[in-house]
């Protein structure tokens, strides 16, 4: 189908000066667009209580919190439908997200949860910790239906379903939570799927800023399930974690990606992300140096990139495990950095080699002056600590000569490649 577009929506003017997102007018033009063209899904995702954390850390706290909740729905977004997908905040706590491609209501709940599990995730606030559980509504919208009357429904039951204290997801159509493969039935078809080997594996190329040279590839998990389609790592590690199986697939993608990396002949650096429950697990740097052990991938090719959030549960335990494994030459990357929650403590306390800069922070460096001011302030402290920069996201070549002029090391994003099967990068290599 056509996908709509917000052509004037890359101008600041029309954004929310807050996150960066479309607002509520230009979300409305876009279902508007979607609905002329076919069927369209949308959910609407309110911060349940959010006026307790401006009262609690002032509104400067509040947008903080604000900034980071937009950036994981749209990473989370991105990863499971990708860019063309709408992310808007339509007001307050609230966000919308629509999608025009064809897909089942089961798949569209399954997304709510996993969106849900992204945004619950620990987040750091002065000296706090806090955990936002959000509640969502949802609905397939009727075909030529207008976009401000699909966000007034969805508001509607928003608004009935935040008078609730056990639900957390809403047809705003009123029907019941969509039917098919119940919660045990997809958590058996994702062990059935890992004995398989059926949870596929795609590598974000990193190229070296100065030379233009592939300089490694993240590893990115999907799984192509029968009935639900291409789920997304975000929605995979919601389903695992509904069955206490985020260990087992985690080690599972670990051991696939590092085995297809020691097979493509020449060494490529590779990273992995590492998730909180990997982290709390007191025999994961074990298990880690058994994998790699395994594999016979050399542990001086690899990467784990950890976010601040995955730190907050114990990080003396982290910090103690990612020490292990930087002692056998593995390089820790501290992932979402200049996303407004790492502080110079973990900076100091982890063994870290590499700052991974979000999407976010390099969007308008080759636009906006200070934007280009904090990306060469983080790079100066980099150097200072001995640590390389990489930055995620970069799409345009003006974007690529501003990481030139400023000297940062890798970057990776569409201007060169997305996500390629293993057969690519190994073609890459050659």
């Amino acid at each position: 189908m056509i996908k709509p577009r917000l052509a004037s929506a890359t101008t600041p003017e029309v954004r929310d000066r807050l996150t960066g997102l479309p607002g509520a007018t230009e979300a409305s033009a876009w279902l508007d667009a979607a609905g002329e063209h076919g069927f369209v899904h949308a959910m609407l995702v309110g911060l349940h209580r959010f006026r307790s954390v401006n009262l609690a850390y002032g509104q400067s706290g509040g947008d903080l919190a604000l900034v980071e909740i937009a950036r994981r729905i749209r990473g989370c977004i991105n990863e499971e439908l990708g860019p063309e997908a709408l992310v808007a905040r339509v007001g307050g706590g609230d966000f919308l997200v629509a999608s025009g491609d064809a897909l089942s209501r089961e798949r569209w709940q399954w997304l709510a949860e996993a969106l849900a599990r992204t945004i619950a995730r620990a987040l750091p606030m002065r000296g706090d910790v806090l955990h936002l559980a959000p509640r969502t509504a949802l609905l397939r919208g009727q075909q030529g239906e207008s976009g401000a009357a699909l966000i007034d429904r969805l508001d509607q039951a928003l608004s009935s379903l935040q008078q609730q204290t056990a639900r957390r997801v809403l047809w705003a159509d009123g029907s019941h939570p969509a039917r098919g493969r119940s919660a045990a039935r997809l958590e058996a078809d994702l062990i059935g799927a890992m004995a398989r080997d059926e949870i596929g594996l795609v590598f974000q190329p990193q190229y070296a800023v100065a030379t233009g040279a592939l300089a490694g590839a993240e590893a990115l998990a999907r799984w192509d399930h029968p009935q639900l389609g291409r789920i997304g790592a975000e929605t995979l590690f919601a389903i695992a974690e509904r069955g206490d199986h985020v260990a087992q697939l985690s080690r599972h993608i670990a051991e696939r990606a590092l085995a297809i990396a020691s097979r493509w002949g020449s060494p490529l650096a590779l990273s992995l992300n590492v998730t909180a429950q990997d982290l709390g697990d007191e025999e994961f740097a074990q298990n880690f140096r058994a994998v790699l052990e395994q594999t016979g991938f050399p542990p001086k090719l690899l990467t784990l990139e950890v976010t601040e959030h995955a730190l907050v549960a114990d990080f003396t335990r982290s910090a103690e495990a990612l020490r292990e494994l930087a002692e056998i030459g593995v390089r820790i990357a501290l992932d979402d950095f200049g996303t407004g929650y790492a502080n110079f403590q973990t900076l100091k306390a982890l063994p870290i080699d590499t700052l991974k800069l979000d999407q976010s922070l390099a969007r308008d460096i080759d636009q906006d002056p200070r934007d280009r001011a904090i990306l060469r302030a983080i790079i100066a402290m980099a150097r200072a600590l001995g640590q390389k920069v990489v930055v995620e996201g970069i799409e345009r070549e003006t974007q690529l000569a501003v990481l030139a002029d400023e000297g940062c090391d890798t970057f990776q994003g569409f201007l060169r490649a997305g996500p390629l099967p293993a057969e690519a990068i190994a073609g890459l290599l050659r």
